[in-house]
């Protein structure tokens, strides 16, 4: 039985998706009488955003499988925290969700900082735990990181404190909260209230 691969390539997943979504976001914001200029800027930055995440941590994608593969790279998984800590990846990691804040607030109305720190943990935990599984099942070339669901963690956290402090201001408030589409208990948009 021969060995097989399949090289899932990053622009031609990542460019139409990224269209898709923009599309999607306008449709959703038009169906649900929330269509502003805002709104739909705040939509297609969260959707690109979405399509960066997935870029940087999932594409360019080669998988193996069948006989002669060998063992996977069990070097790629790094279990310890700080002793195997490759610092400059953990800067780009807390870079990376620096804006999970702003677009939970915005997009999904999510204000609490236990929310928003929770969900950056579960989104890094789901990415790593799925790096490892293609990894061991599928000899995929990513690595299996602990420190980036700490620093993805740790960037959701300082984005979120960075977003409150900068809204803080009446001004920027007012602006976010007229950018905002996330619907409030009550079923009205966040600006509304």
């Amino acid at each position: 039985m021969p060995t097989h691969h399949l090289d899932i390539p990053a622009l031609p997943v990542l460019v139409p998706l990224g269209v898709a979504l923009m599309i999607f976001s306008a449709w959703f914001l038009r169906r649900r009488g929330l269509l502003t200029p805002g709104r739909l800027a705040v939509a297609w930055f969260a959707g690109w955003y979405a399509v960066a995440v997935i870029g940087a941590t999932m594409l360019p994608m080669r998988l193996s499988w069948g006989p002669g593969t060998g063992d996977p790279d069990l070097y790629r998984i790094l279990w310890v925290p700080i002793v195997d800590m490759r610092r400059r990846d953990f800067v780009l990691n807390t870079m990376m969700t620096l804006p999970l804040g702003a677009v939970l607030h915005m997009v999904f109305g999510v204000r609490a900082v236990r929310h928003v720190v929770g969900i950056g943990f579960l989104i890094s935990f789901v990415i790593e735990l799925s790096q490892l599984t293609l990894l061991l099942t599928l000899h995929g070339q990513r690595w299996a990181d602990v420190h980036d669901v700490l620093s993805n963690t740790l960037g959701a956290w300082l984005g979120y404190l960075a977003f409150r402090w900068i809204t803080r201001s009446g001004r920027w408030s007012r602006v976010v909260e007229s950018c905002s589409f996330a619907r409030s208990a009550r079923g009205t948009p966040a600006v509304a209230r």
